[in-house]
């Protein structure tokens, strides 16, 4: 028996999933001692109940995907909405040094999977698969380079191991991004801001509520800047600079930011926008995890499983000694090293709601909640195929 779940309903099970989420939260200390977000939690409550009807009564539930992209570039949008030229041009230096120690990550995560795989007697490709194609890729790479391995080396099986290993990285990265920073913090004795403050100019009554207008005002700068960064990828993001739609309406928000900043013409309400973003972070992971087809774990080969724990393990141990430390060994590092987890292991949208629910326990860190929409949004995905390109060329590829 199959049900197909209409938009409104699957936003209103992503809203249930968040409260339920929230709820638990509250209720367990160990969810709400090592800031386990919300969605994360009851997307999947959500999912092993799906999973458990799917198998017991074979009844099978399909949700409305129609809301993914438009939340998901929602967010993004408020992201640049909320990026100040000034601090960016100051962040260069260690924007170029964590673009560095993401790509060491890449490399680690190719050679592991791939020597792994000959250690099982795979093909090597199952190790790129199970290395940055899933992991630091996401479904959609997964699903693109597991199509291309089908055609061109007729490696079978290749899409489903492919989404299998993503959706393993995405329960992963956002189950175990709290833990990894209150590990960090309380092992190198590290105490954030206390504030979840977004580290904007403070409005004149910081403790004013957010005002319907400005709640509007904020909504019309986000969807002017969705509508030109939408037409900027129909025009030109299809073609040579294959940027994904939020990338456009981040830069769009930005630049509309800055403009409006610089010229004085209008000066946005930082809170307002936090918690536009906020909203549509979370719903947009609650409808992603709600609809996790976990039963593809199942699939998933003994060696493969091997595999994926082991990448879990290396890329624990590298965001804490060589990411955090590299960062600088603060706060700011401690913030910069869960979002590289969560990207690496997930998505942008996982390393991002991990980062907001440690802020809003320990304290805003204004540099990583700036580089990591970046750097895991864009150059990771550029310094992703130029890995994956470099160990296609290697001699194991040619068996």
């Amino acid at each position: 028996m199959q049900f197909r779940v209409d938009i409104y309903w699957t936003l209103a099970l992503a809203a249930i999933a968040l409260a339920i989420g929230r709820l638990a939260v509250e209720r367990v200390p160990f969810l709400k001692r090592y800031s386990i977000p919300a969605s994360v939690v009851g997307g999947m409550l959500f999912a092993i109940v799906v999973t458990l009807l799917r198998g017991t009564a074979d009844v099978r539930i399909e949700f409305d995907s129609a809301m993914l992209t438009p939340l998901n570039v929602m967010f993004f949008t408020t992201v640049g909405l909320s990026a100040d030229a000034r601090s960016l041009i100051k962040g260069g230096k260690v924007l170029a040094l964590f673009f560095i120690v993401i790509v060491g990550a890449l490399l680690m995560q190719n050679v592991l999977g791939v020597t792994l795989a000959r250690i099982f007697d795979l093909h090597p490709a199952n190790g790129l698969i199970t290395g940055s194609i899933a992991l630091s890729g996401g479904h959609g790479t997964a699903a693109a380079w597991g199509n291309k391995f089908v055609e061109e080396r007729n490696l079978q099986g290749a899409i489903e191991l492919g989404v299998a290993a993503a959706t393993y990285g995405l329960v992963l990265g956002g189950l175990l991004g709290g833990p990894l920073a209150a590990w960090m913090m309380r092992h190198y004795r590290i105490a954030g801001s206390g504030s979840a403050d977004a580290g904007h100019e403070a409005p004149a009554e910081p403790d004013a509520p957010i005002t319907i207008d400005r709640v509007i005002e904020s909504l019309l700068l986000i969807f002017v800047s969705m509508a030109i960064g939408f037409a900027l990828y129909a025009v030109i993001g299809q073609g040579a600079l294959t940027l994904p739609t939020f990338i456009w309406a981040l830069l769009v928000g930005a630049i509309l930011r800055n403009i409006l900043s610089i010229t004085g013409l209008y000066r946005a309400d930082d809170r307002a926008i936090e918690t536009i973003g906020t909203i549509s972070l979370s719903l947009f992971l609650a409808m992603i995890i709600t609809s996790l087809k976990l039963w593809e774990l199942v699939d998933l080969a003994g060696p493969v499983l091997i595999i994926l724990l082991a990448q879990t393990v290396m890329l624990i141990a590298y965001v804490a000694l060589i990411t955090f430390r590299c960062m600088g060994r603060n706060y700011d590092a401690v913030m910069l090293a869960l979002g590289h987890y969560g990207f690496a292991m997930g998505s942008t949208a996982t390393a991002m709601v991990n980062m907001q629910a440690v802020a809003a326990r320990h304290g805003h860190s204004h540099l990583a909640f700036l580089l990591i929409p970046v750097m895991g949004a864009f150059l990771i995905d550029l310094a992703n195929a130029l890995a994956i390109q470099g160990f296609l060329f290697l001699p194991w590829f040619t068996w």
